[in-house]
């Protein structure tokens, strides 16, 4: 290892070089480090001493054995195709530890050969929110991206006004995405597409080397780690807001945090992002557009599955058709231990329902009602004397009897603090607009413990109606 303790390695460089360009840092003006992730690096195993200089954490001089690059991929946009790769971001390499690879990673670092006609720059503003929120995420115990660091440039960056630029090191499992796979197929090489495929497999899934088809088996792994990704997502009342295949990781993480959020009243049709005015990608509509997605993955593959098309389409449809099935039990399992159910049995998918039905009808914050059924305090809740609660309460009551520690089952899974749209603008604003990161840091305290009782009223309660927040924006 090197004096700073990273292990750096660059096995995507020796993917065909149509898949990524080698590029050059570019340095900012005055780097100073606003947040630093120490607990992260433990579990890095790198040593603390990493953050003693700002500059490879800005762009501004490489960390030992990497070697930058851009990673060239393309994406169905909301529904519509285009050829993208990294326009903001750079791949440093690979860090190596305790058998673990993964991906470190520069985002709003500057121009690449894929910036078009960006300055491949970012707002300070959305990469803390996204550390925040992918902070919350692991915590929460959903499969996500992380933080290691976050850096104010000393430069602006002009959007619809001019804003304190900042850079953001993101570790991943990797930044292998569907439309990864959709840049390599049309290249119409048949060698490219197999050498990602092989490298994703050899990188995420070794097991499936030996399967009979492992180009199939890896359609099943990915639809696998995808619905069950998705059923956390809903079980949490997260809406990603931005579902494009270039946003969807094949190694089954939540990635790119852009006008994200998460639920405070709960309402199926619940759209944040301000860039989505059709509603497509609105917290009811996620499971259905996992499915999409991953359908254009499979179109990838099809080469690989069968030389026969017509054979390899049918079995990729096959390997598709699971897809629901696996979604709904992931689903309402997830939701079966929110109300204290270790096992499902007939009839619990109906207490589900019933419960959701009446909280969208009566306008209950999600996650609140959630925790107060976890404390059992009835009393709290506002519909308590409402006949079709009371009949679905005592429903449920019979049911959890049957349970071990039902309410203990609840509160490992039900969060008290989740990061609310309006504690993120708060801190946000505060942080970029003051330089006071005291709401930040206090924010991320609650929504990295997010189960414990302790926090205050601010942090486990929903928006009042002069705070609530209806639009989150995308960072680009």
């Amino acid at each position: 290892m090197s004096g700073n303790h990273w292990n750096f390695d660059n096995s995507y460089t020796a993917l065909p070089s149509e898949l990524h360009t080698l590029t050059q840092l570019q340095p900012v003006k005055k780097p100073e480090f606003v947040v630093k992730n120490t607990q992260l690096a433990y579990e890095l195993d790198v040593d603390p001493s990493i953050f003693n200089s700002v500059d490879p954490f800005a762009g501004n001089r490489l960390f030992d054995g990497s070697q930058p690059l851009a990673q060239a991929y393309a994406g169905h946009q909301f529904g519509h195709f285009s050829i993208l790769g990294d326009g903001r971001a750079l791949l440093l390499g690979e860090h190596v530890s305790n058998n673990k690879r993964v991906d470190i990673q520069l985002k709003g670092s500057g121009r690449t050969p894929y910036s078009r006609m960006g300055d491949g720059r970012s707002p300070l503003g959305p990469m803390l929110r996204e550390y925040i929120i992918s902070e919350a995420m692991h915590a929460l115990s959903i499969s996500t991206t992380r933080s290691l660091a976050v850096v104010s440039t000393g430069e602006s960056v002009q959007r619809e006004s001019s804003l304190p630029g900042g850079v953001l090191t993101r570790v991943a499992a990797s930044h292998i995405r569907i439309g990864t796979f959709e840049y390599a197929v049309r290249l119409e090489d048949s060698e490219i597409i197999r050498a990602l495929a092989d490298y994703t497999i050899n990188r995420h899934y070794p097991e499936l080397d030996h399967e009979e088809n492992k180009y199939l088996a890896l359609l099943d792994k990915v639809i696998d780690q995808q619905a069950a990704l998705i059923a956390k997502w809903q079980a949490v009342g997260f809406i990603h807001g931005v579902m494009n295949t270039d946003n969807m990781a094949i190694s089954g993480e939540t990635i790119d945090y852009g006008p994200c959020a998460f639920m405070d009243t709960f309402y199926s049709g619940t759209v944040f992002s301000s860039i989505d005015v059709q509603g497509r990608y609105q917290y009811q509509n996620q499971p259905g557009v996992g499915l999409w997605n991953l359908s254009r993955f499979a179109e990838t593959l099809i080469t690989l599955i069968d030389s026969n098309e017509a054979a390899a389409i049918e079995l990729a449809e096959q390997s598709l058709k699971q897809y629901e099935t696996l979604y709904t039990t992931y689903y309402l399992n997830e939701m079966g231990k929110k109300l204290g159910l270790h096992q499902l049995a007939e009839g619990d998918e109906e207490i589900i329902i019933g419960l959701l039905d009446m909280m969208e009808a009566h306008e209950l914050d999600y996650t609140t009602t959630f925790r107060t059924l976890s404390n059992n305090k009835i009393e709290d809740i506002t519909i308590r004397n409402n006949a079709d609660f009371t009949d679905w309460y005592q429903r449920w009551q019979q049911r959890i009897r049957s349970q071990e520690q039902p309410y203990q089952l609840m509160k490992s899974v039900n969060p008290v603090a989740i990061p609310r749209n309006h504690l993120v603008e708060e801190a946000l604003k505060q942080a970029v607009e003051h330089d006071d990161y005291t709401p930040f840091h206090q924010l991320i305290a609650a929504v990295t413990a997010p189960y414990e009782e302790t926090h205050a009223d601010k942090y486990s309660k929903g928006p009042g109606l002069s705070q609530q927040v209806f639009q989150t924006f995308c960072g680009t």
